[in-house]
């Protein structure tokens, strides 16, 4: 659901295994591609940021597949009750603080629309900007549910999905959850200023992506794109989960080598 290039990852926080201090990123992604949906699971050790796109055309869903430590999607946190229905052409921040699962669903854009026309009455075109939604907890659960024993038939029984007759059985059930979900649901509005937040760290990551082996002070930083150096820190918190140093927002926006410093 997300585009390769553009999936960097920042860890925020030393990992343990067996006794030790981790020198890797301890992670696990499925990916089932079936004939128009496609559907991940993804489980993560160690605390990080993360940085993604969206496939343009597709209407993506993503939800945690298990409860566990706080998940921030663009600084709203997420939890197993949840889902966000994601928004066209657009990257998103995600900041995990401890060991992480969640899942992505997706669909052609004008399948999810005639679908939700004919099965739910509703509209299910993806929203200007993400949405926290709260379907019916039964509709729920058998997303969670069938999404789970996707990711099981993948990893043991490979040669179930791909015979076509078990494929399309798999793929009519997991698109009938999807719909439900998003039919049946309650959205979450978000708050103007973390749509506002969002737009900002999309302007740092545009500039600064202009000369990612560029040093820059903060100061520079915020009046290339207009904001207090106290804006820029409150964005960090909301989108990025840190603390009061602005650094950590160029370290999370600056991906290929680019550097920045507090002085002035």
């Amino acid at each position: 659901m997300v585009s390769p290039p553009s999936y960097p990852v920042i860890l925020t926080k030393p990992g343990r295994a067996n006794g030790h201090w981790a020198r890797t990123f301890p992670a696990k992604l499925i990916r089932i591609d079936l004939h128009r949906l496609w559907m991940q699971r993804h489980s993560e050790d160690l605390p990080r940021i993360k940085h993604s796109a969206n496939v343009a055309g597709r209407a993506i869903i993503s939800f945690c597949t298990q409860p566990g430590p706080s998940l921030l999607w663009s600084g709203v946190e997420l939890d197993p009750s949840t889902i966000v229905q994601h928004s066209q052409n657009q990257s998103h921040y995600q900041r995990s603080s401890g060991f992480t699962h969640y899942g992505s669903m997706s669909l052609p854009v004008a399948d999810i629309v005639a679908l939700g026309a004919a099965m739910a009455g509703c509209d299910l075109t993806p929203p200007k900007d993400p949405l926290i939604l709260t379907p019916p907890p039964r509709a729920m659960a058998k997303l969670q549910r069938l999404h789970a024993a996707a990711g099981r038939l993948a990893e043991e029984a490979p040669e179930i999905i791909a015979n076509p007759d078990a494929a399309r059985g798999l793929e009519q059930a997991l698109v009938e959850a999807m719909i439900s979900s998003l039919g049946g649901r309650q959205v979450r509005e978000d708050s103007i200023a973390l749509r506002q937040h969002a737009i900002i760290m999309r302007w740092l990551r545009r500039v600064l992506g202009e000369k990612p082996a560029q040093p820059y002070y903060i100061a520079q930083i915020c009046k290339m794109i207009g904001v207090s150096e106290r804006t820029l820190e409150v964005c960090c918190q909301d989108q990025l989960g840190v603390g009061q140093n602005a650094t950590w927002c160029c370290a999370a926006c600056i991906w290929r080598g680019g550097h920045c410093a507090r002085r002035r």
